[in-house]
């Protein structure tokens, strides 16, 4: 099978996550930049990272990099690349998204326009025909410009993969099921291990820590662009991909994952979506406020996304609400607290010093991964049971 080069987008900051998940999948990694990881795959690995990645946005297959100053130097170079072994005679192909950073090619839509036509007349020639009419499946390309060097890929998932098929109803403010899915995987917490959200709001994190705890594949209840695609990702890809997501399920783990937040409507909702994503029984989702954040246990996890405040009414309540957390903390004061947020005097209100903090982009929002370590558990005896 032909290997090519697969491009894994990713918010800045958690690349070193998404490596480890490729690696774990069996493929090897060719380069980690800044928001995406590049790997060696065949035509099965586009289904498998498609359907077993957590942390990624889409999968690109990498069509080539190309150095341009010039519109006309951007025409010639994208004529040159084999378009016709991606590209069928009937497929719907157009630049999705173009962008531009530090380079003298600027204007998405300039960008979009040459190297259409570059591509049409490279497939003139390749196919003999004059007109291309464009009736069969979808191939979606990105072009990412940095320095004068375009990196071009054909989108494979279609939709976000952060779209797992499973929130039909969100909270204010949420937070993207790959992002929260990166950072609960930046823990050192597992699946038999205690987590608790106080702000659950659409219920992104509980679902995803199920999600792991369960070894459900995020990419299983959905559908992506390339399962079209039956010359260059045959079918049978993604039925073993699917079969092997299936068989790894196991909806036996016993959990005590937790989901908190003080509007019932919230709740109800992350309820469903819970539901939606086939593990309401691993969760277990409660109308309550911060303030009556307890736990019985020991050596737990807070992991969440408290409000930040993005209006000014709101600001004004933080440092309370900040407040009350901070004394929350203070009487599970065996547990570890994980908190992403762009409020920036968090710390200040909580009432004591990260022992790290992680800068992450959530969106074009800059926000702060704070790290607040418990004390390890003791290692179990190797008694139980008996």
């Amino acid at each position: 099978m032909k290997t090519m080069e697969l491009i894994a987008p990713c918010h800045f900051g958690l690349e070193a996550v998404l490596k480890r998940e490729i690696q774990d999948l069996g493929y090897e990694i060719s380069q980690v930049e800044d928001g995406r990881v590049t790997f060696y795959g065949d035509a099965e690995a586009v289904a498998y990272a498609n359907i077993f990645l957590r942390t990624t946005e889409r999968i690109l297959i990498k069509i080539g990099k190309v150095h341009a100053e010039t519109f006309d130097e951007l025409f010639q170079r994208t004529k040159e690349l084999p378009w016709e072994d991606y590209l069928p005679k009937d497929g719907k192909f157009w630049i999705a998204k173009a962008n531009s950073i530090k380079s003298k090619l600027f204007s998405p839509s300039d960008i979009q326009s040459i190297m259409k036509k570059a591509i049409v007349e490279r497939l003139k020639g390749v196919y003999h025909q004059e007109w291309f009419p464009e009736t069969g499946a979808s191939y979606p390309l990105r072009v990412a410009f940095m320095k004068d060097e375009a990196l071009i890929g054909l989108d494979t998932s279609g939709v976000s993969l952060h779209k797992r098929g499973y929130r039909q109803m969100t909270a204010k403010a949420p937070i993207t099921e790959t992002l929260a899915a990166a950072l609960i995987l930046l823990t050192p917490w597992k699946g038999d291990r205690i987590l608790v959200d106080p702000f659950c709001g659409s219920g992104t994190f509980p679902i995803e820590a199920a999600l792991i705890a369960a070894n459900m594949a995020p990419g299983m209840n959905r559908s992506f662009l390339a399962e079209d695609w039956k010359e260059l990702v045959p079918r049978k890809h993604w039925y073993h991909a699917l079969d092997e997501a299936r068989e790894r399920v196991n909806l036996d783990v016993r959990t005590d994952i937790q989901g908190y937040d003080i509007d019932g409507e919230i709740v109800a909702a992350a309820r469903a979506n819970a539901k939606m994503a086939g593990v309401a029984d691993l969760i277990h989702f409660q109308q309550r406020p911060v303030s009556q954040l307890n736990h019985p246990k020991k050596y737990g996890f807070v992991i969440t996304n408290p409000p930040y405040g993005e209006r000014l009414e709101e600001k004004a309540a933080l440092p309370a609400l900040y407040r009350e957390m901070g004394e929350a903390f203070e009487r599970l004061d065996s547990w570890s607290e994980y908190i992403i947020t762009s409020y920036e005097d968090a710390e200040k209100y909580i009432g004591k010093k990260a022992a790290k903090n992680r800068k992450i982009y959530n969106g074009m929002l800059k926000t702060y991964f704070y790290v607040f370590p418990g004390p390890k558990p003791p290692k179990k005896s190797g008694k139980e049971g008996t």
